[in-house]
């Protein structure tokens, strides 16, 4: 499907977090990082052999782009390559276009609380996209990152989740609308949809996430990561908001 640019959504993507990619010649992707994609990332799996192919390229981009850094543990092939399919699976409907607001990783050894802090009480942030001193950096939990690949019955990935949130903020708005990448079409039926979710959320009459109704920006997130995690679910249980997400994320092809 070709992906065409107008020149509003050119500037906001200029001015924002997501730009358009320079032509870039990697060396061949190594076979150990091959055979972690095909163990660990279903969605890499299950693409055709010519996007498994641009899949790879994706991740040689983000990663001569993006520092992944250990805190307080030493960072190996596995972390890099689920953080790096984290950011790809989002936006790979858009080949044209890369993150820019986000510079380094940062993988702690669990869960941390608002302080940062691994030890203590109060620990329940698994992901973070920071802001203030930490501009352009993402904390994510390194045993909640690889759960979210590993448990395959699951429809939470942490690692996506943070990346979508990055997306959402690329239009300058953290709102749960991802003008960046959405058509203005889009816009109203997604408003729409979202809301009537979230009173189901919150009246406990839906399997999407509980966290998805505390706020239109993480419905946004938790949705899309069940999305991208159990398409065929997510689609049998919320036909309307997978057809939507689907041409939001310019998914048709790859979700079917």
């Amino acid at each position: 499907m070709k992906f065409v640019i107008p020149v509003l959504i050119l500037a906001i993507l200029i001015i924002g977090g997501i730009w358009l990619k320079r032509k870039r010649k990697f060396s061949d992707f190594p076979l150990p990082w091959r055979k972690i994609l095909k163990e660990k990332v279903a969605f890499y799996s299950h693409l055709k052999t010519a996007d498994k192919r641009r899949f790879e390229k994706e991740i040689q981009y983000f990663l001569s782009d993006v520092r992944v850094t250990g805190v307080g543990l030493e960072v190996n092939d596995l972390d890099r390559i689920l953080v790096a399919s984290s950011a790809v699976i989002p936006l790979f409907g858009f080949p044209e276009l890369r993150y820019r607001n986000i510079s380094e990783v940062l993988l702690y050894k669990d869960s941390f609380n608002e302080d940062h802090q691994t030890e203590g009480e109060d620990r329940r942030i698994l992901g973070k996209v920071g802001s203030g001193t930490l501009n352009r950096q993402m904390i994510l939990s390194r045993p909640a990152l690889i759960a979210g690949f590993e448990n395959t019955s699951s429809k939470t990935n942490v690692g996506i989740h943070e990346f979508i949130h990055l997306i959402d903020k690329a239009d300058g708005a953290v709102d749960g609308i991802p003008e960046s990448i959405m058509e203005q079409q889009y816009v109203l039926p997604w408003l729409n949809l979202m809301h009537e979710e979230i009173d189901k959320i919150r009246a406990k009459d839906s399997d999407i996430n509980p966290y998805g109704g505390t706020s239109k920006i993480e419905f946004f997130s938790v949705a899309s990561e069940y999305f991208f995690k159990r398409p065929k679910l997510f689609r049998r249980k919320h036909p309307e908001l997978y057809n939507l997400l689907s041409k939001i994320f310019n998914q048709q092809e790859n979700q079917n």
